[in-house]
């Protein structure tokens, strides 16, 4: 039985790291990079941690096109 091995940083965490390094990105290019550290990540999970750090003031996100958003870092 395989077990599951705890994460040592937070996904939040890691959407500011990635943020920091490439600058604003699209929300399926966020999310492809951070499946790359998680692999478990589901959509639904993702949009929650982006609904957290925007309502916490730390990113904003702007419609681009229908179904594709930018996200930039405050």
């Amino acid at each position: 039985m395989p077990m599951k091995i705890w994460k040592t940083r937070p996904a939040y965490g890691v959407i500011i790291e990635i943020l920091n390094k490439k600058g604003d990105l699209t929300d399926t290019e966020l999310f492809n990079h951070l499946k790359r550290e998680f692999d478990d990540l589901g959509y639904k999970d993702f949009n929650e941690l982006l609904l957290r750090l925007e309502v916490g003031g730390k990113i904003n996100t702007a419609s681009l096109s229908r179904g594709k958003r930018r996200i930039e870092l405050v």
